[in-house]
């Protein structure tokens, strides 16, 4: 079992930038692929950014790319979500996911594990 606990989300300007941290527990760190969720009120949730368990491939959502930036720490059991750039659009609560695999994935669906999320208020 997987425990994973989000933080650093906030309130920022338009423009401003944040940084998300993911602490994860209770497994095998370096063996699951990790992703980057959000939900905004009133919309399903959507991928944003995942990384492999090396830590040597990334992807992005088109919406975020350029401006976010994923990354992992194996020997701390941390992932990371660089957001530079802000826009209002991207105000949702933020979750981080963990899939026992070494191929990234984008679906919430295929997520084992999930945090209990942050939220991140982006304003005009």
């Amino acid at each position: 079992q997987v425990q994973l606990v989000e933080s650093g989300g906030g309130l920022v300007q338009a423009g401003g930038s944040l940084r998300l941290s993911c602490a994860a527990s209770g497994g095998t760190f370096s063996s699951y692929a990790m992703g980057w969720f959000r939900q905004a009120p009133g919309k399903e949730r959507e991928f944003v950014a995942a990384i492999r368990w090396s830590g040597g491939n990334t992807y992005y959502a088109d919406s975020v790319k350029g401006r976010f930036t994923i990354s992992r720490d194996n020997a701390k059991n941390m992932v990371a979500l660089q957001m530079n750039s802000l826009k209002p659009e991207d105000t949702a609560v933020y979750y981080c996911a963990a899939k026992y695999s070494i191929v990234m994935r984008t679906r919430p669906d295929d997520y084992d594990y999930w945090g209990q999320g942050t939220q991140v208020t982006v304003s005009a």
